[in-house]
């Protein structure tokens, strides 16, 4: 990022490869990792950590220590993990934002700007989805506004500037809540081993330590569930901003409307599942009685989302705001899967998270595609299509089978994973299990009615378009680049949909441990 900021403007147009060579050696980086049989096995440096034996990498490095008189000392590290948790949302990052680059290959206002911005927000995620340090990744949480409120407000639509504002604000009344939810924590918790050496209460943030209900100090704000439920509410609201949840949905569809396609595409696909990943790592890890009192709100938050957003993509004229919601409705079935506190269905959840970022990715393109052509993604603007087409409508296909969670795709498996952890789920959800998930299926049928439908008027019949013949020669089939990158997510939907065992064995594991321990932990706050 830095070298782009420093690059000679007579070297602007080159800008692109600064951004596109490291990704891809960092994607190269992690598949050899993850690939290797030995990974897991041999990477014990964090062995001496609590938990962190379920991580596959573990790095932790003293950053600040700050006294507070005779309330001990604050402590904060740099300390970053991989595991089943994260494992599948590191991977997506890695994924997308190189695809981001290479769609905007003919970019041209301000490159080493926009270039540099999207390394940022790279950063930004990675940095996210892998803090184990709560200040840390509150830090990395607050850095994404930065890159997505330039790369919407200066390279975006007319109403770029409105849709850019209003993301900002969201985001940034999500991230005060965060904020108040994880100083409550830090209060009332101590890290007992440094406590030891130094004499003193040490208050720290790192999340070994605040996962730990051992390390709860008596007296304190949490020792008491009606603040730790409050506690919950705050952090539930705050990531439900970002994921996002009805009714705190609506900075999402301006945001992808005005959006540019590739800038849509790391949205949808990357940034809103920071949203999924904190309510399961902080909301469950950290206050797993709150999630079990409040399950049936977020299963019906959910089964909510599923239902008005499906509602609303059937009445949709713009292709790119029907994706957008389809995108709501699709976050309900996380939802629906982390209040089931089961393994089934965090697995589910973990897996719809990584599934709805290829697909999304998919269909923005799709939008993306059309867009550049003729400047218009209005469904009734064609007719078809299929006939001038053909390659392209076969990548559609697939986009929007996907969209439906038809057999042989990834979304397919994880959204009966989730459905299976809700149905079972008599701890939590208890009588409310069978009918949410039966309303659940509901939205399967909506997004049926509505993918099948667009399909059916934009590629079905005679072809015809509302530009007439001046469009004739702007609509052509997927040129190269077009084609390796739409074709490229096409096959590993259907591929991780035929094996999904591929990435469950690599999840599972770490997520049933934290499954468990988090019933567990939960439970006993309501046990006599």
């Amino acid at each position: 990022m830095l070298a782009l900021l420093l690059l000679p403007r007579r070297w602007a147009a080159q800008a692109r490869w600064f951004a596109l060579v490291p990704m891809l050696l960092q994607a190269a980086v992690f598949a050899k990792l993850i690939w290797e049989p030995c990974c897991p096995a041999a990477l014990t440096a964090a062995s001496d950590v609590p938990l962190s034996t379920e991580m596959f990498l573990f790095q932790s490095r003293a950053w600040f220590d700050v006294s507070l008189g005779e309330a001990g000392r604050l402590q904060a590290a740099w300390m970053l993990g991989l595991d089943g948790l994260n494992l599948l949302l590191v991977g997506l990052t890695l994924l997308i934002l190189p695809i981001a680059v290479v769609a905007s290959w003919n970019q041209t206002q301000s490159p080493r700007g926009y270039f540099a911005l999207i390394l940022l927000l790279e950063v930004a995620l990675l940095g996210c989805f892998l803090a184990l340090d709560l200040l840390l990744f509150f830090l990395f949480f607050e850095l994404m506004l930065v890159p997505m409120y330039f790369l919407i407000g200066v390279w975006g639509g007319e109403g770029r500037r409105y849709a850019a504002i209003k993301f900002f604000l969201y985001t940034l009344v999500g991230s005060v809540l965060i904020l108040l939810a994880l100083l409550a924590l830090v209060y009332s918790y101590h890290d007992p081993e440094a406590t030891e050496v130094a004499g003193l209460t040490v208050r720290s943030f790192s999340y070994f330590t605040l996962a730990d209900p051992g390390n709860l100090l008596p007296g304190t704000l949490l020792t008491q569930l009606d603040w730790r439920l409050g506690c919950f509410v705050l952090l539930a609201i705050g990531f439900a901003i970002k994921l996002p949840a009805v009714p705190v949905h609506t900075w999402l569809p301006d945001a992808h409307v005005e959006a540019s396609t590739p800038i849509s595409v790391v949205l949808a696909a990357v940034l809103l599942k920071v949203g999924g990943y904190g309510l399961i790592r902080l909301g469950l890890g950290l206050f797993p009685e709150g999630v079990i009192a409040y399950s049936p709100w977020l299963a019906g938050a959910g089964v909510l989302a599923i239902l008005y957003a499906g509602l609303i993509c059937l009445a949709q004229k713009d292709l790119k705001r029907m994706i957008a919601y389809s995108s709501v409705a699709h976050m309900g079935y996380v939802l629906l899967g982390i209040a089931s506190v089961t393994a089934v269905g965090l697995s589910g959840a973990s897996l719809q998270l990584f599934a709805h970022g290829l697909n999304s990715a998919l269909l923005f393109l799709i939008v993306g595609v059309l867009y550049e052509r003729v400047h218009d993604r209005r469904i009734p603007s064609f007719q078809g299509l299929w006939e001038r087409m053909p390659r392209f409508t076969a990548v559609v296909m697939v986009g929007f089978f996907a969209g439906m969670a038809l057999p042989a795709t990834v979304p397919f498996v994880a959204e009966l994973l989730v459905f299976v952890g809700a149905f079972q789920s008599s701890q939590t959800l208890g009588l409310f299990s069978p009918w949410l998930v039966g309303i659940a299926f509901g939205g399967i049928l909506l997004s049926a009615g509505y993918f099948i439908w667009t399909f059916q008027r934009m590629f079905f019949g005679p072809y015809q378009v509302r530009g007439g013949e001046a469009w004739d020669e702007k609509l052509t089939d997927l040129s190269l680049r077009e084609g390796l990158t739409l074709g490229f997510l096409a096959v590993l939907i259907i591929l991780f949909g035929l094996l999904p065992q591929l990435l469950l064995d690599k999840i599972d594991p770490a997520i049933e441990a934290f499954a468990h321990r988090a019933m567990l932990n939960g439970q006993r706050w309501f046990t006599p």
